[in-house]
């Protein structure tokens, strides 16, 4: 383990906590006009199963230097809390893993033998690209690798591998242009429908409405990779220094609010810690998770 990718690795699973914690609590009709005007709602923000199965990922990549399948399959069970917001199939699966079940059988099994492709491979991977950021072909099978545990339909392993990347682009050296931090994604994110959307969103990057961005690119509401991913990746290239921007511009478009924000929060809180006043708000990390406090990772 190396020191950078412990400190790359908890910048990004903060950004993303935040991200997710905050962007869940305009799921509640009170706080709807504090999104509207871009103002804080009261706290505590609680996480959801965004953060929980990235503290997952986190705390194996710590423990074994790499994605270990078996290891982050009993923690994803392990670790399971209900009330989290999990979908319905991952809390099925969990709970069979729990008792005993083959996670590759569950897996491999979900939606008729087609496996999920939805968003929740990509929604907790932000630490794997920060993590081996200083090789993207390697980010990229292992944010697979971390993808399988769950989503072995292509789409969803495309949307890890994607935002894997994505944060991995954005962990090193000076800020990248929006269209080459996005080149940057589309040579390692594979065929399909999460990529197209990928080459969509940059032909989009100057567009400044996030809705109407979000229009033609999704904004995670179906819960698929390809309804999420392609959004996330370009309301990060248009802000990959600025967290607080990079949020509201997120949570604009609506849709799976939580979600599209904590991507985009594991992406941009590599290079930009989000505000220290919204970290406070937020519950910190599962305790079981060992995630030390921000800039203390020595």
């Amino acid at each position: 383990m190396s020191a950078d990718s412990l400190i790359q690795a908890t910048a990004s699973l903060y950004g993303l906590l935040v991200g997710d914690a905050l962007g869940s609590q305009f799921f509640v009709p009170a706080n709807r006009q504090a999104l509207s005007d871009r103002t804080l709602p009261p706290g505590p923000w609680q996480w959801t199963d965004d953060t929980e199965m990235a503290c997952s990922i986190y705390r194996v990549l710590v423990d074994t230097g790499q994605v270990d399948q078996n290891l982050l399959a009993r923690s994803f069970a392990e670790r399971h809390d209900f009330d989290r917001g999990y979908g319905p199939a991952t809390n099925r699966m969990l709970r069979l893993v729990r008792e005993g079940g083959n996670w590759r059988e569950l897996a491999s099994g979900l939606f008729d033998g087609k496996g999920s492709w939805g968003n929740g491979a990509a929604m907790r991977v932000a630490p794997v690209g920060a993590w081996f950021a200083y090789n993207l072909p390697r980010t990229a099978a292992q944010a697979r690798l971390s993808a399988e545990v769950t989503h072995t339909h292509p789409e969803a392993a495309a949307g890890a591998i994607a935002v894997a990347v994505a944060t991995a682009v954005n962990s090193s050296g000076s800020v990248p242009s929006p269209g080459r931090f996005i080149d940057q994604v589309l040579d390692h994110t594979p065929r399909g429908m999460v990529r197209d959307g990928i080459v969509q969103a940059r032909r989009l990057l100057t567009i400044g409405d996030p809705v109407t961005a979000a229009r033609v690119l999704g904004n995670g509401r179906a819960v698929s990779a390809h309804d999420t991913v392609p959004f996330t990746i370009w309301a990060a290239a248009r802000n990959l220094d600025d967290y607080a921007t990079a949020f509201w511009t997120t949570a604009a478009a609506g849709g799976d609010i939580d979600t599209t924000c904590a991507i985009v929060g594991g992406i941009v809180g590599v290079r930009a810690a989000p505000p220290a006043a919204w970290l406070r708000s937020c519950e910190p990390p599962a305790a079981w998770a060992n995630v030390p406090e921000p800039g203390k990772t020595d």
